[in-house]
């Protein structure tokens, strides 16, 4: 494994050369690092701050929604378990984004490590080719394809991370 960036940069540069399962756990982590360091060293109204309207999008948004997306695929789709997540009600499909303004900061942030945490619990236990024990859209779904789904959903909306972050306070970066 690579050595992180620099001190205020822990992110793990995921290997050039590694088996499949290898590569898909870095690539997840990397990109979940990326929208913590997004989101390091700003405050709470900063995190709240809404892109540009009419959008609801905001840092914290991103990170309840992870929260929320980590939940759905792993406890939700691969283990069977039944839909609890507090980020959002199923009548509310937006809501991880549209109380950001009154969540607290510190749950949130507790909530989404929770989540990974759990989901690298899930993944350690699961071949690929497993399929999940609920379908998603009538569909069954392996393993693979949430891990890879998984590193999409993050790139996603690490991009816009990187535009929010720009926005608040004129940090770039990758």
């Amino acid at each position: 494994m690579s050595e992180p960036h620099n001190d205020s940069d822990p992110r793990v540069n995921p290997p050039f050369i590694a088996d499949e399962r290898a590569m898909l756990d870095n690539w997840l982590d990397w990109h979940r690092q990326t929208l913590a360091v997004k989101c390091q060293g700003l405050s709470d109204e900063q995190l709240r701050e809404r892109s540009a309207p009419p959008s609801t999008l905001s840092l914290l948004g991103l990170v309840r929604h992870m929260a929320y997306v980590e939940h759905m695929w792993f406890r939700v789709i691969l283990q069977g378990q039944e839909y609890s997540s507090p980020i959002k009600a199923d009548h509310e499909p937006d809501g991880d984004f549209l109380h950001a303004d009154t969540a607290s900061v510190e749950e949130a942030f507790a909530l989404w490590r929770s989540e990974i945490e759990h989901a690298r619990q899930v993944s350690a236990g699961l071949e690929l080719d497993a399929v999940g024990k609920r379908q998603r859209h009538g569909q069954d779904c392996s393993h693979r394809w949430v891990l890879v789904h998984m590193i999409e959903e993050y790139a996603r909306h690490n991009g816009h991370a990187d535009l929010l972050r720009e926005r608040i306070d004129g940090v770039t970066g990758e």
